[in-house]
Parts: C-alpha cells; structure tokens; sequence
C-alpha cells in the first residue's frame, strides 16, 4: 500500500480533555515494542473549542532490524498533501485540516467521528447556526482516499473509557501501520505487562472502547451502510421514531407524518391529550390552507411540516413546572449517572439551582393576580428573584420538584397559558390567511416560528418581533403588497432578527421594505443605592 523507502504520517485531531496525548504515547510505545522507528510532535490549541491540539506521528514501515544500522530521518511538522491519514475526534475538525491542505484525494484515509461540539461562533448565532452535517461529511468523501466515520463519542461513552482509546482502535482497524492487533492491546494493559493479567478497570474500558472503533473501522460493510445512514439524516440529531395514533396519522398526508408524530408526543407528554388534540386541531388548518393553494402537494405540505415543528415547539413552552418535572424524571438520573461513570455502589448527589421571579410564579396565578405581581414587581428597584438549591438525590428535594412538577393541571388555569395561546392563534391565522393567498407567503409565516425560543426576555423578544412582523409585513399594506413581495419581506426580516440579537438589523429590514421599526420599549428605572461619602479630610 506505501512504498518503504518513506515514513508512514498520521495527523491526530484531537479536542481539550481527550486524551489525545496519551494516544500518541499508546502509538509510539506500540511501534517501539513491535520494533520500528517512530517519532510524535504536538502543536497545543487553544481553550478546549476554540481550537484542536494537533499531534503528528510518523513511523517508519521497515523494522530496525533490517535497516543495517541506519536511522531513518523523521520531519516535525505535516506537510500538507503528504499525509497517509487524519484521524480526528470532531467531524468540523476533520474538514477544517482538510480545508487547510492537509489531505489528499489520492492518498490521505481519513477517520472522523461523526459527533460535533458545537463551535464559539455557532454557538453565537441567534437562531440554529450549526453547520450542516450532510455537507461536512460530502467534503470529507471528496477529499479522501478512503474514510471511515462513526460516533466516536457514542463508542466511548458505551465503553465507559475516553475517546483516545476508541481513536487508537479506528487507528489499528485501518491497518495503516505495520502493527498487528495484540501489539496496540499489549500497550493498552500496560507496556510489556503480560495478556494473561487481568487488566485493571481503566485498562479494560479502554479495551472494550479499542474493539468497538477496530470492528467499526475493520468491517467494511458495516461501515458503508453507517457512512449511508449518516448522509441520510444529520451526524447530530437521530430522531427516534413515535408513534403516531391512527385516527391523528389518517387525517394528515404521509410527508407530515414524521414531524406530527414528534409534535404529538411532546405535547402530549407536556399536558395531556385535550391540549394533543388542540394541537391536532391547529395543524388541521393548516393543512386545508395548504391544499387550497397547493391541491397537488407539488411543495411536500412543507407548511404544514414547519408548522408541525415550530407549533410543537411553542406550545410546550417552558415553566417552572416543565423544568421540575424534566429535573425530576428517572431516566436524567440514569443519564447524569452515565455522564460520570458511577458505578452500580456509587452514591451521586445533584444539585440544581433555581431562581425563579416574580414572573414565573405569576404564570401560574390567575390573570388579576398575576398583574398585581408583575405589577409590584416592576415597582420594585431590583427584581424579586428567589435564590434555590436544590438536591434532587435526596427524599426533600426530589418531593419537592415532584410537587412542583405535579402542578400541571393549575398551567391551564394561569396567566401566562391563556397569553401564550392568543398569541399563537394570531400567529396561526396569519399562517393560514397567508398560505389561501399565497403559497410562498405562508411557508414565510410558518418559518418565522423560529423566533420563538429560549425563556425570559429571550422568549419575550421573539414574540414581540414575531407579532411585529405579522402586523407590519404580513397583514398590513406595503408600497409592493403582492404575496410575492410580502414573503421576501418576511423572510428578509426573519433572518436579520436570527441574525442580530440586539435587533437593529431587523429594524433596518423592516424599514427597506416599508414597514416602521419596532417601538422603543420604556426599561423600568432601578435606582442605585447612593455610594458612601468619604471622611472628612481623607482623599479618594
């Protein structure tokens, strides 16, 4: 496969805290003790995401033995387009070394994970700034002799170990050095330490993790058909099938089914099956405005499949009762448990910290009582909060969020419940008066539901851009009021309210296409307390 008249490169990938130097060591020590020349180099990252620390291995193929006395000569640095391999712990990770150079079409095997922790910048982005697997994972085909991808993170999480060891094994699967399995697991148990010793605990998880990655990378056929399943949805979000009752499945087309069967369950599982069957109800509306203006289905009822997603979304918002009822379910106690590695005798004790407002509570208080609070509260020169910590491993604390959970059924008796459904019955009736004028106008409306996320002012700040937006471009007149017009408009105004979070790009959207700004909303005074006056005679 290599000529031996050069060294074998590999260039490893690797995030803060994986371990990726103790996989240069493992690799070194293995070709040492196989008896073969190798050499590693490292170039350190910066802070955990916002860079990768690089390490560079090179080994040569011909065991010293029969080199006769000479050494082989070992470069310190990559050179890009002269990499035998680049195995790396982070799917952005893997184009962005591709995007340098640093692999070639005809030469370089790439090995990836197909797991992504989300970069500083994506992370930024007001609305979903992830970068698209589908089209990571075209550029990683493209630019590779041959590659392997699979969840890394999965893998070692399964194994219980790091995913150094899952590394090591991707490495050894591809046979890229001359090196046979028992001489990577040798190093992995301990140096020179014989295979018949039971390996200590930390040595078997490695262990377990190295055959998992060794079998993924060393089977081809399973490997193909995962790279398939990888393309055909996204590295990120692996959507586990729901079922979907048949009396709700017969009344929409088969393209809605997947999303309305998510829809469903959540918010069947956040209230109960009247608010389902309102959620159905909702959805139906829309469907038949989308069969008025698209009798064929030449779009796939893609309004109805946006609306399917972001109505869910919304009508599951988020409470203090949702929050104590996630906190408190059994299987966030198996995951946290399975994040630390407990084993079956170790005690975890969690603590969660809350610190509710004025708001919160009078969510769940009729709306007469809840204006006097958040009344009183504005009054107020620094916001009432209620500082909690809570220990949800303990009989007090778990009773106390399952009380808290419990309150479900006062939700719908509360303030916020009845603001929260006018306001999505407006934004559903410009959905569905947009989409029986235009096609292209009502997927825009039923787009703009991404404004709606996060809690607190977040969430306040969408809803007040959304209704904003169906008011002023959706509704109202415009200089051009055509569909057509109304929906660049919208969807203009869309991306520039996702785009800045301070809301001035949107601002300058709404005004290009004839619609005023967003009103200046009045901040509430709170006052600062008077710092102390020096004493007489003394300089500060």
């Amino acid at each position: 496969m290599h000529t031996q008249q050069r060294p074998l490169t590999l260039l490893i990938c690797a995030l803060g805290g994986e371990g990726g130097g103790v996989l240069t060591e493992w690799l070194v020590d293995t070709a040492r003790h196989a008896g073969y020349a190798a050499q590693s180099t490292s170039i350190p990252g910066v802070a955990q995401r916002t860079g990768a620390t690089t390490y560079y291995v090179e080994v040569f193929p011909v065991p010293l033995a029969q080199l006769g006395g000479r050494k082989p000569v070992f470069s310190l640095s990559p050179v890009p387009g002269a990499l035998d391999a680049i195995v790396s712990s982070e799917l952005l990770e893997t184009t962005r070394q591709i995007g340098n150079g640093m692999s070639a079409p005809e030469r370089t095997v790439v090995i990836s994970s197909s797991s992504r922790t989300l970069t500083t910048a994506e992370r930024m982005q007001p609305g979903d700034g992830r970068a698209d697997a589908a089209r990571l994972l075209d550029v990683v085909k493209a630019f590779s002799r041959e590659h392997h991808v699979f969840d890394m993170g999965a893998a070692a999480r399964e194994a219980g170990t790091v995913v150094s060891a899952v590394m090591l094994g991707a490495i050894a699967g591809s046979a890229l050095f001359p090196f046979p399995r028992a001489a990577y697991e040798r190093v992995v148990r301990g140096g020179d330490a014989g295979t018949a010793e039971k390996p200590s605990p930390m040595a078997a998880a490695s262990l377990r993790g190295f055959a998992k990655a060794f079998d993924a990378v060393n089977t081809p056929r399973e490997q193909a058909a995962l790279v398939s399943r990888l393309l055909a949805t996204t590295a990120n979000d692996v959507v586990r099938p729901q079922s979907l009752p048949p009396a709700v499945a017969a009344q929409f087309p088969a393209p809605v089914h997947d999303l309305l069967a998510l829809g469903h369950a959540r918010v069947l599982d956040y209230q109960d099956a009247a608010y389902a069957a309102l959620y159905v109800q909702r959805l139906a509306q829309v469907l038949a405005a989308e069969r008025a203006a698209d009798p064929a289905g030449a779009h796939g009822f893609a309004v109805t499949r946006e609306m399917a997603r972001w109505l869910a979304l919304w009508m599951a918002f988020d409470d203090i009762v949702r929050v104590a009822e996630l906190k408190s379910r059994a299987s966030r106690a198996q995951r946290v448990r399975g994040e630390v590695k407990a084993t079956q005798g170790d005690i975890v004790k969690v603590y969660d910290h809350f610190k509710p407002g004025a708001p919160e509570f009078a969510a769940l208080l009729p709306a007469s009582l809840a204006h006097r609070v958040t009344a009183w509260d504005r009054r107020r020169k620094t916001p009432w909060a209620l500082p909690l910590k809570v220990g949800s491993h303990s009989v007090v604390g778990m009773a106390a969020l399952r009380l808290l959970a419990s309150l479900r059924w006062l939700r719908k008796r509360g303030n916020r419940f009845a603001e929260e459904q006018a306001l999505i019955g407006r934004w559903l009736e410009a959905v569905v008066a947009g989409t029986r004028a235009d096609w292209r106008l009502g997927h825009e409306i039923a787009l703009c539901g991404r404004l709606i996320k996060g809690y607190g002012s977040t969430n306040e700040r969408g809803k007040d851009n959304l209704l904003h937006v169906i008011d002023h471009l959706a509704t109202a007149r415009l200089p051009d009021g055509s569909p057509s017009a109304r929906a660049t408009a919208i969807a203009a105004a869309r991306d520039a309210a996702l785009a800045d979070e301070a809301g001035t790009a949107l601002d300058a959207a709404l005004v290009r296409h004839g619609a005023p700004p967003r009103p200046v909303k009045a901040q509430p005074i709170r006052w600062m307390k008077r710092p102390p006056q020096s004493a007489p005679g003394r300089r500060t």
